[in-house]
């Protein structure tokens, strides 16, 4: 099952996506039966067998071209999972990419957090504040966590997450760099608003054979600027949530960004960045630098 979250009239409403030519319709659930839940992780949860009939029945409205149903192209997407308790990032999980920065593979994960005010949507414009200037690009497979998780293992990692999704761990460098420089913490340079676009789909673990077998592109503007697999993580998916959880809980709606490849670099005012993993679809934003004088207080 592939999920979105759409923002209509100030309300977020979760949708299934069905193919259709030119892209997905989008069929908000409300519209198969107003009594379902009205959240991406409560649908995931259901049953396999109900899961099949809502799909089936999403197919039937999007084919129907029935009132309510969306083109992706029109509809506005929020991000997929609301209100995480954390968003969980590592750092340096890539070979070529601890290459090109000079270090070495890391013996345990590098894990850093975002604020979960970083989480926007599939089309949401990315907004650089004054004080920073340098907007890097860092495309990830996002793991979603769909129950409470302590020490999971070898036999049950899988059955705690509830999707994948596609992320762009955008970066202040300017800011990164000059607190590394200074031997401060980052986080600033992370956890800025919108810097954490996710989506635009919430897929099923179930459309996912593989994991560890999904191509990941980013574009900006149009340009390739990253190509690689998750085949190359230095940690994999279930090794980084058995690892994780063995030292903190993990929570519903957790979102755990599996780290970047080689190829990060900055984003030009006014561009647009796609962020490509498998077939788990394409996360598209704009990028536009506020005025320099703007002050927030």
């Amino acid at each position: 099952m592939r999920l979105a979250h759409l923002e209509t009239d100030g309300r977020i409403r979760p949708a299934i996506g069905c193919p259709a030519p030119g892209g997905y319709r989008l069929v908000p659930v409300e519209l198969i039966d107003p009594q379902l839940p009205q959240n991406s992780l409560d649908l995931l949860a259901l049953d396999t067998d109900t899961r099949a009939e809502l799909a089936a029945k999403a197919d039937e409205l999007a084919a129907s071209g029935a009132y309510g149903v969306l083109h992706e192209d029109e509809a506005v997407f929020a991000a997929p999972v609301q209100e995480p308790s954390k968003v969980i990032c590592l750092a340096l999980n890539y070979r070529a990419h601890a290459d090109e920065g000079g270090f070495t593979l890391p013996e345990r994960p590098v894990m850093f957090l975002k604020g979960p005010n970083t989480l926007t949507g599939h089309g949401a414009e990315i907004s650089v504040p004054p004080a920073t200037r340098q907007i890097d690009h860092e495309g990830e497979l996002a793991v979603v966590i769909g129950r409470r998780a302590k020490h999971l293992g070898p036999g049950d990692w899988a059955s705690a997450i509830a999707g994948y999704s596609v992320m762009n761990d955008l970066t202040a460098r300017d800011f990164q760099l000059a607190d590394i420089e200074a031997r401060h913490p980052w986080d600033l340079s992370k956890s800025i608003d919108g810097y954490g676009p996710i989506g635009p789909w919430l897929v099923s673990p179930d459309e996912v054979a593989d994991p560890q077998d999904l191509e990941l592109e980013v574009r900006v503007d149009g340009e390739i600027r990253q190509r690689s697999s998750t085949a190359e993580m230095v940690f994999g998916v279930g090794e980084l949530l058995m690892r994780l959880s063995a030292l903190m809980t993990l929570e519903r709606g957790d979102v755990i960004a599996t780290g970047t490849p080689d190829g990060i670099g900055p984003v030009p005012d006014g561009s647009v960045v796609e962020v490509r993993v498998g077939d788990l679809g394409t996360l598209r934003n704009h990028v536009r630098f506020e005025p320099d004088g703007k002050v927030d207080r």
